[in-house]
C-alpha cells in the first residue's frame, strides 16, 4: 500500500522552519568571525550573502511549488539529469545539512564553557577550538534530544519549532538594543587603519564564503524539503522563502552593526584579525555588566542552536527518504511509521551519522567552511533544473511561474561559482574529495540496479563533474587573495570564474533529458 506524508504545515510553520534554521549558531558566532575577516566591511559581506542566497532561492520557488516533493532539494536533479548528477548534488546537500546537527550541539557547549565556573571552562579548549571529552558527552545528549523531538510526530516538531523560533528572534533583537544602548563606539567603523574596508574587497568576499554567512542562510532549503508536507505549496512555499530570508538578513545586519560598535576601541586598534572571543556577545555583555542580557544569551545559546538542529534533523531525514525513493540509498530509508507517517529509519541513520561527525569534528569554526562549500555545491540543482524543466516539461502545472527565469538562474549560477572560488584554495579541493568519496555509494547501488541508462547518465552528468574540477583549478591558479598561486591576478580571476561558469550553465541546461522519473510525472498530469 502506498504511504503518503501528511500535509499539515502552513505558511507560518514553513516560515518558522526557515527562520529557525537560519537563526542558529550563526548569530552567536557569525558577526565575530565576519569582523575578523572583513572588519566593518562585514556589513557589506552580509548584504552580498543575503542577496546571493535570495537570488539562489528564487530558482527554487518555481521548483518547490511545481514539484512539492519530500526532500525536494535532493531530488530535482534526478528529474532532469538522471541518477549520477542527482546523486552528486544530493550527497552534497545531505552531507552539508546533517553535519550542522552536531555543529549546533558543539556551539551550545562552547558558549556554556564561558560560564564563571571551572567545570564549565573545562568543557572547551580555546587553544585547539575543540570540546573536551566531557563537553562531547554533553553535546551527545543534546543530539539525542534533537532526535527525540522528531521521533514522535510532525505536530510535536512543529509546536517545538514555533515556540523556539519566537524566543530565537527575541533574544538577538534584545542583544542589539541592550549593547547599542550601553556601549556603542561609532568610531570603530573607521578607526582601524582609518578605513571602513581594512582588508579590502577580498576580505569581504572571503567572509561571505567562510565566516558563517552562507552557512547562516542555508536554512532556507528546509522550506523546500518540507514542501511535500505543506498545505497550499504554490502559495506558501514562495512566501515562506522570501519572508524568512528578508527577516533574518535584517537581524544579522543589526547584529553585525552591534558587534562592531560594542568592541572596545583598544581592541579595535590592535586589529580586527586579532580579536579573541569564545562567547562573543556574552563576553561583551559581561564587560558592560549587563547581567540580564548575559543570562538571556546563555539560555539562548541552547535554544537557537537546538531549534536549528531539531529542524535539520527533520529535513535531513526527509532528504534520506528522498534519496531512498530515487534509489541512491537503501530502500528501508523510505519506510514510514504506520502511525505518525515519519521515516524513522532515516531518522535513526541521521542520529548515528551525527554522532560520528560530533566526535570527529569538535569545533564550530573548523567544520563551518566545509559545511558552507558543500552546501553551495548542492545549490547547483536549482538554476539548472528549473530552466531545464521549462524545456522538458513546459506543460507541467506551475503554481508559481518566475519572470525573467533564465536571467535569474544564470545570475544564481554565477553567484554560486564565485562563492566557491572565494572559499580559498585548498578548501575547494578538499570538498571535491568529499564529493568523490560519496560516489562509492552511487556505484554500489547502480551495480545492484544493473547500471540503467549508463551512457546517458555519464553524458548528462559530465558537465557537473568537469565543472567542479574547473572551479578547483581556477582556485589553484587564481590570485593569492583567495589562496591561489597568482597565475591569474586579482580581478581577472573572478572574471574568469564568471565566464567559465556561464559556459557550464549553458552546458548543464543542454545536458538535461527526459528521465524515467520525469516521464512518470508527466504521465500523471
Amino acid at each position: 500500500m502506498q504511504q503518503h506524508l501528511n500535509k499539515t504545515i502552513g505558511l507560518v510553520g514553513l516560515t518558522f522552519a526557515g527562520m529557525t534554521c537560519m537563526i542558529g549558531s550563526g548569530w552567536l558566532f557569525g558577526a565575530y568571525k565576519a569582523a575578523k575577516l572583513a572588519g566593518p566591511g562585514a556589513l557589506i559581506a552580509w548584504l552580498i550573502g543575503g542577496a546571493a542566497i535570495l537570488c539562489i532561492a528564487l530558482t527554487y520557488i518555481e521548483l518547490g511549488s511545481m514539484l512539492p516533493r519530500i526532500g525536494g532539494m535532493v531530488r530535482y536533479m534526478d528529474y532532469t539529469h538522471g541518477a549520477l548528477a542527482g546523486f552528486l548534488t544530493a550527497w552534497c546537500n545531505w552531507l552539508a545539512i546533517v553535519t550542522v546537527i552536531p555543529v549546533e550541539a558543539v556551539a551550545s557547549i562552547q558558549y556554556l564553557s564561558s560560564w564563571p565556573w571551572q567545570w564549565a571552562h573545562n568543557l572547551f579548549n580555546p587553544g585547539t577550538s575543540a570540546l573536551s571529552t566531557t563537553g562531547l558527552l554533553l553535546a551527545s545528549l543534546l543530539v539525542v534530544f534533537y532526535f527525540l523531538i522528531n521521533y514522535w510526530s510532525v505536530r510535536l516538531f512543529l509546536r517545538f519549532m514555533v515556540l523556539i523560533t519566537v524566543v530565537k528572534i527575541f533574544v538577538p533583537f534584545f542583544t542589539v538594543i541592550a549593547l547599542i544602548y550601553s556601549g556603542f563606539h561609532a568610531a570603530n567603523f573607521t578607526a582601524y587603519q582609518h578605513t571602513f574596508l581594512p582588508f579590502g574587497w577580498a576580505g569581504i568576499f572571503t567572509a561571505v564564503a567562510t565566516s558563517g554567512i552562507v552557512f547562516a542562510f542555508h536554512g532556507f532549503q528546509s522550506i523546500i524539503n518540507l514542501a511535500g508536507e505543506a498545505k497550499n505549496p504554490g502559495r506558501n512555499v514562495p512566501l515562506a522563502i522570501i519572508f524568512s530570508i528578508v527577516v533574518v538578513l535584517i537581524l544579522y545586519l543589526a547584529l553585525q552593526i552591534t558587534f562592531i560598535g560594542a568592541v572596545t576601541p583598544a581592541q579595535v586598534m590592535q586589529g580586527w584579525q586579532h580579536l579573541v572571543f569564545s562567547s562573543p556577545f556574552a563576553q561583551l555583555a559581561l564587560a558592560l555588566n549587563l547581567h540580564v542580557l548575559v543570562l538571556s544569551l546563555y539560555v539562548d545559546a541552547f535554544i537557537s542552536p537546538s531549534g536549528t538542529a531539531v529542524t535539520y534533523m527533520a529535513t535531513t531525514t526527509r532528504m534520506l527518504y528522498g534519496m531512498g525513493r530515487n534509489g541512491h540509498m537503501p530502500k528501508f530509508m523510505t519506510y514510514l511509521d504506520s502511525r505518525f507517517q515519519i521515516p524513522r529509519n532515516a531518522l535513526w541513520t541521521n542520529l548515528l551519522v551525527s554522532f560520528v561527525f560530533l566526535w570527529l569534528f569538535r569545533g564550530w569554526e573548523h567544520l563551518v567552511p566545509i559545511v558552507s562549500v558543500t552546501g553551495v555545491i548542492s545549490y547547483l540543482t536549482g538554476p539548472i533544473a528549473v530552466v531545464a524543466l521549462r524545456r522538458l516539461a513546459s506543460d507541467l502545472p506551475r503554481p508559481v511561474r518566475m519572470p525573467l527565469l533564465k536571467v535569474i538562474a544564470s545570475l544564481a549560477f554565477v553567484v554560486i561559482s564565485l562563492i566557491l572560488y572565494w572559499a580559498h584554495w585548498p578548501l575547494t579541493g578538499q570538498v571535491i574529495f568529499i564529493v568523490a568519496f560519496g560516489l562509492l555509494f552511487y556505484f554500489y547501488y547502480q551495480t545492484k540496479a544493473g547500471w540503467p541508462n549508463f551512457f546517458q547518465q555519464i553524458k548528462s552528468s559530465l558537465w557537473l563533474i568537469l565543472y567542479l574540477f574547473a572551479i578547483a583549478l581556477l582556485s589553484y591558479l587564481g590570485s593569492t587573495d583567495f589562496g591561489g598561486r597568482n597565475f591569474i591576478p586579482y580581478g581577472w580571476d573572478m572574471l574568469a570564474v564568471v565566464i567559465v561558469s556561464l559556459g557550464f550553465f549553458m552546458w548543464g541546461i543542454q545536458s538535461a533529458w527526459l528521465t524515467p522519473l520525469l516521464q512518470k510525472i508527466l504521465q500523471k498530469t
